[in-house]
């Protein structure tokens, strides 16, 4: 795919006649049969949780997006879906919040409807207004608690640009360890 869209943007640059290098030339969305897609999606920084062990009950679930400059489009939506782990997490919705920067930043992004599908249960995160190029964003999930069980939870994440129809472009997976009360590896401290 990557090769495909350069192979767009290269001729575009070429013959606009510019004598500009095409990393000085903005990126521009790419539309395939209507569909919008990123020039460079983003990527999956990292995945954590303030509290780490089984039925916490003031747990936050982070995951933290990096937008390159070389989107093409802002970054409009994310879905998250949990694929692996022995236990459901389940997610108050309501509390859902997203951040500009890391984890730490104070900064919020505004947020538009917060949805979970009831087959998937995939969580859809909208951006309101839609997150620039350049840009980090963390988005913050409350579960009702940790799981029951301990062990690794996978959720899927995926972004989606602005535009209707747009391709969603998997980012990978944000890994979250929870762990059992009597496990050697518990620590309240450690995240």
């Amino acid at each position: 795919m990557r090769r495909f869209l350069r192979n767009l943007v290269v001729p575009i640059v070429i013959a606009s006649g510019s004598i500009f290098s095409s990393s000085m030339i903005p990126a521009q969305a790419v539309q395939v049969r209507g569909t919008t897609y990123f020039v460079s999606p983003p990527r999956l920084v990292e995945a954590s949780t303030t509290q780490n062990y089984v039925y916490a009950w003031s747990a936050t679930y982070y995951f933290t997006l990096d937008v390159p400059d070389t989107a093409g489009e802002p970054l409009q939506r994310v879905t998250i879906a949990q694929n692996e782990g022995a236990d459901r997490v389940r997610f108050n919705l309501r509390e859902t919040e997203a951040f500009d920067g890391g984890k730490r930043s104070n900064t919020r992004i505004g947020l538009g409807d917060v949805t979970q599908d009831d087959k998937t249960r995939a969580i859809t995160i909208n951006f309101n207004p839609p997150v620039s190029p350049g840009k980090r964003v963390t988005i913050a999930l409350s579960p009702y608690q940790n799981p029951a069980f301990g062990g690794v939870y996978l959720f899927g994440v995926t972004a989606f640009p602005q535009g209707e129809p747009a391709y969603g472009q998997f980012l990978g997976f944000g890994r979250i360890s929870i762990y059992d009360r009597g496990s050697v590896f518990f620590s309240p401290f450690f995240r």
